[in-house]
């Protein structure tokens, strides 16, 4: 039988160690900044392989604080050499060749590069180093020294976690049993309350697809639950119901995309959950070919914090608030005898749905300039929404009372419905990245135009 090629990796780790355990080096203990030196030294592949099987395991073995002195010591000895960067410079300045360009990018590449690459190699090698920067990340605030260290572990990442190494795959109540453990465990925006619901989520009305990796296999790095429905779902609580009757897949008109998971907080910042998108569209709609409609049902994670706690002048104000909610104003304090119209909202908004009339006007205004107006730079500033209009959805609707669990405080119990729309998601995408444009429903316009007039009037 032909073996995989991390079986192969792996016997020769295993030749490796024996042809290591001979050496003199191998009867006494290393520390792991001799292994480094070592690895880096070695030029033989099989002693190369077992040195960074060695280094791994030592690495995976680390508590807090001796990855903390790994990291400082990664971050103090193998970056680059400044004299050597300094020389490629000037021979840069006055030959500006290709050769000297050539000295000047290898002079600029820290060596912890290659020692990245030399571990990537060792069984087990990648997912050490997913978790090594699932930690830097943690440390960064506080040990801003570290930032070279990580910066190199997210520009290698780019590479490795390239779409083209990438396999798409379906996951049903057959996938294998690691793997289904690791959705209940990686699901972190609808919960997974154990087999019996998993199973549900698994059923003949839902999908669920995941991006692997080769050196990864049992690993998801990001997965994607789908809800084949009648229509967008307008609410989370009866997808996940988990009394909830099965639903014949030959009635849904729709797929509702309703939770997005990334799996590994070492690959933040990696993109790939826009192909993740695209490619689910495509292969539903081989799949279940009478489907007319691929949209979401997400969360509106940032809104509560940004009306209740405005931290910027670009985002909400007291005078934006008092402008948006405009000739609602009279019927707030009327409904609580309170006299700012911005305290009268959110005294209503404290309490527990179903709410009147004007505050749910008010309610559909503020996200509305959340996800058009409050912004990172070009970026919408919500988390989510960036997420799929930079995959080239387009906002389809506000949702109130969509989510009435405890996450859901969060966003008032707001969801949002992203359209995507295969025919438009090149250029929604390309008017997103480039001007910010946000591609909104046509039942949408009045009240975005509303929305607008609101927020420039106090800027």
């Amino acid at each position: 039988m032909r073996q995989t090629w991390l079986e192969q990796v792996t016997s020769i780790a295993e030749r490796g160690r024996e042809i290591l355990s001979r050496t003199p080096a191998a009867r006494r203990p290393e520390s792991t900044e001799a292994l480094c030196d070592r690895l880096l030294a070695q030029r033989g592949e099989a002693l190369g392989i077992a040195l960074a099987s060695e280094l791994v395991g030592a690495i995976q073995a680390m508590d807090e604080d001796q990855i903390g002195r790994f990291a400082h010591m990664l971050a103090a000895r193998f970056g680059a050499d400044p004299d050597r960067v300094e020389s490629a410079i000037e021979r840069w300045l006055s030959r500006r060749d290709a050769e000297s360009l050539r000295g000047l990018m290898a002079a600029a590449e820290s060596p912890r590069q290659e020692l990245f690459r030399r571990l990537n190699v060792a069984p087990g090698g990648t997912q050490a180093m997913v978790d090594l920067r699932a930690r830097l990340l943690s440390r960064l605030p506080e040990e801003r020294e570290l930032q070279a260290v990580e910066a190199d572990l997210h520009h290698l990442f780019s590479s490795w976690f390239n779409r083209g190494f990438l396999r798409l795959e379906e996951i049903n109540w057959h996938t294998s049993a690691a793997i289904l453990e690791r959705l209940i465990r990686y699901e972190a925006v609808h919960q997974i309350r154990g087999w019996d619901d998993l199973r549900l989520r698994l059923a003949a009305d839902r999908r669920c697809f995941a991006f692997f990796h080769p050196a990864l296999p049992d690993e998801p790095l990001i997965f994607v639950e789908v809800a084949l429905t009648r229509g967008l779902a307008a609410a989370i609580g009866p997808l996940i119901d988990p009394r909830r009757a099965v639903a014949s897949p030959s009635g849904a008109d729709t797929a509702t995309f309703y939770s997005i998971n990334n799996c590994q907080r070492g690959l933040r910042g990696i993109s790939f959950g826009n192909f993740l998108i695209k490619q689910v569209v495509e292969g539903l709609s081989a799949d279940v070919p009478w489907l007319k409609s691929f949209g979401t049902l997400s969360p509106l994670p940032g809104l509560r914090q940004a009306v209740e706690n405005p931290d910027s002048p670009d985002g909400f104000t007291e005078a934006r608030l008092r402008a948006l909610i405009g000739e609602k104003g009279d019927e707030l304090r009327r409904l609580t005898g309170a006299e700012d119209p911005v305290k009268a909202l959110l005294l209503l908004l404290a309490s527990p749905s179903p709410r009147p009339a004007p505050v749910q006007t008010a309610l559909r205004r503020l996200s509305l300039a959340y996800l058009l107006h409050v912004r990172r730079g070009k970026r919408v500033a919500d988390p989510v929404g960036h997420f799929h209009l930079s995959n080239g959805a387009r906002l389809e609707r506000i949702d109130l009372d969509a989510d009435a669990s405890e996450r859901g405080r969060a966003s008032y119990g707001i969801m949002v419905n992203y359209l995507y729309e295969p025919e438009r998601l090149e250029l929604n995408h390309e008017r997103y990245v480039e001007t910010g444009g946000v591609a909104t429903a046509r039942a949408l316009v009045g009240d975005s135009r509303r929305v607008a007039t609101a927020w420039q009037q106090q800027s």
